[in-house]
Order: C-alpha cells, then structure tokens, then sequence
C-alpha cells in the first residue's frame, strides 16, 4: 500500500473553494449530484458569507474532496489508503467505497446543523503550537476542575495541539498554555467545540439517521482519525463516521499508522494544504503533496511513479467511487 488521499476538516475553507475546482466532467457530476441530493445548489454554499455556517462549510469541504478524488479516479490515479480528519472522513469513507455519496451530502447536512444547534455561538477551537501533550493535558484536567470547559481535541503534531471549548475558557487555557512554554496560542476558523464531549449528544442524534444509511466493505483501507487504524467492517466505519465529532484526534498516530502499512506518497484533497505539511512531519521520507498545490498531471504522475514501482492496484475493485 503506497498512495494515501487526505481530507482535511473545518478550519480548512476558503470562500470559492468550489468555484476553483477544475472544469471536468467529473468535478462537475459531483457538484450536480451534491445538488440534487441536497435539494439546493450546493455552488451557493462557498461565498465567505454562507461559510459562516457549520453545515455551509462541512458540505462544501466534502463535496471538494469527492470531486478531487473522482477526477484523479478518471486519470487511474487511487489511493490504497484514504484519512480524513474530522469532517474529512465522510469524503473518505466515499472515496474508499464504504458509503453513497448521495447518502454522505444528506448525512454531513445533518451533522452540520446538529453541531451549530448544540453551539451557535460562544465557543469554538484554539490551536495550541509549541506545546507537548504531556504539558497541555494536565493543564487542561485543572482547568476542567475548576468549573471549565475545555478539552484537548485534536493532536496534530507533537507540538501542534487543538483545543475545544467555550470562548472564555479557551482563552484562560491559551493564557496558561503560553505561560508553561507554548509559542503561540490561535483561535481557528471553527465555531463549534469539536471532538470532545461537548459534543456527545449532537452525536447520539446522528446516529439515529445515521441507522438506517447502508454501508459497504470498503474496497481500500480506510484509516480512522480517532483510532489511528484500519476499519474494514461497515459497523465500525458507521461508528466511526457517527462519533468522530466528539473523539479526540489522532492525526499524527493516523499519518505514521498510514506510513506504516506502506503510505510513501500523500496527497491532500482540496481545500488546503495543512495535512500536507502534518504528514511531512510523520513521514521518515516520501513525497507529500496537496491537490491545492500541484498541477492534476503531476499528481497522476507522482501516482504513477508509485504504481510502477509497488504494482499495488488491487484488481477488480471498480472505479466509480459511490457514483451511483
């Protein structure tokens, strides 16, 4: 397994981030399809005001990473591996066969207004840079203790940490983190405290719509965010997919568990660069590279290069990636 697709999660768009997609049949059947299965125009959702919402952002991110893969797809370009972070994973659980993406659009709808409900506003998700876990986390238990909420959510990086919270204790935590030794403390473009357990009961009413959404084996491994390992069973990518919202992150144990099985190319899906450089960082060596960045045929051919190198394509597994 060498070729590993990324998708990266709120935090990560851009106003237009549709709009900028290449012209390909491709791009353009999953920009109609997300629109029908919608019920609106999902070309609509990408202006810097409609971005304002949670459910604008988490549709338009997957449908930005689903058009990504399915042209790569039509160039015989695919992944052995498929991560997503956070929202990032319902795009990858499509690209990697395991869920319909007419069903995804309608499920990330949902998730979307689920989590803006639960916190419309006053709290949201800091990053933490320069800071270890084993510094941030007990910072954070005493905090807790005192009556705050705030959490770690995310480890990105050894020393690039995200926290989740209310608007006040995240900047006492900042304040705290800077003062045992981090270099900077910054607020980041989400506006709901994810991965935490803020945010359990939006997930237990996602699983409810969630229960009756078929889910198949998918046809390449498919790496949890949350657990850092492979599900193939179509109830643990279920929970996975339904849960990941209140579960801490695991990007860096994701991106060496993906170099581990074999990962020596890494190509992040639109919108973005920021799991690029992750994995740069986790990767002893390789080649990792951001659709955003980097021409389509140089991408083909950087796949390419590993095709001919590892001969690893697993024959018979089908190219239309949940295109109905």
């Amino acid at each position: 397994m060498t070729i590993l697709f990324t998708f990266p999660g709120q935090g990560a768009q851009v106003p237009g981030m549709l709009h900028r997609l290449p012209d390909h049949p491709a791009v353009a059947h999953t920009l109609s399809q997300a629109s029908e299965a919608l019920g609106e125009d999902i070309l609509a959702l990408d202006s810097a005001a409609a971005l304002a919402s949670t459910r604008a952002v988490q549709l338009c991110l997957l449908v930005a990473g689903v058009a990504a893969g399915r042209l790569l797809d039509t160039l015989g370009s695919r992944p052995d591996l498929v991560a997503g972070l956070s929202i990032g994973a319902y795009p990858a659980a499509v690209v990697a066969g395991a869920l319909d993406f007419a069903d995804a659009v309608r499920l990330v709808a949902l998730r979307g207004t689920l989590m803006q409900q639960a916190y419309p506003q006053g709290y949201g998700m800091t990053a933490i840079l320069g800071l270890r876990e084993a510094a941030l986390a007990p910072l954070l238990a005493g905090l807790r203790a005192e009556g705050a909420a705030v959490f770690l959510a995310n480890i990105n990086a050894e020393t690039q940490l995200v926290i989740a919270g209310s608007e006040a204790d995240m900047q006492r935590a900042a304040t705290a983190a800077l003062a045992a030794g981090a270099h900077k403390a910054r607020r980041l473009a989400v506006s709901v405290p994810s991965h935490c357990a803020l945010l359990t009961d939006s997930a237990r009413d996602l699983a409810r719509a969630f229960a009756e959404v078929p889910l198949q084996t998918p046809r390449v491994a498919y790496l949890s965010a949350s657990s850092a390992r492979a599900l193939w069973q179509p109830e643990a990518l279920r929970d996975d997919l339904v849960n990941n919202m209140a579960r801490q992150v695991r990007w860096r144990d994701t991106a060496i568990s993906a170099w581990e099985r074999g990962a020596r190319l890494a190509v992040e899906m639109p919108p973005g660069s920021v799991l690029t450089r992750l994995v740069k960082t986790a990767f002893c060596a390789g080649l990792s590279v951001a659709f955003d960045e980097t021409r389509v045929d140089s991408i083909h051919q950087f796949c390419q290069r590993e095709i001919a190198l590892n001969g690893v394509y697993i024959p018979g597994r089908g190219t239309d990636w949940g295109t109905d």
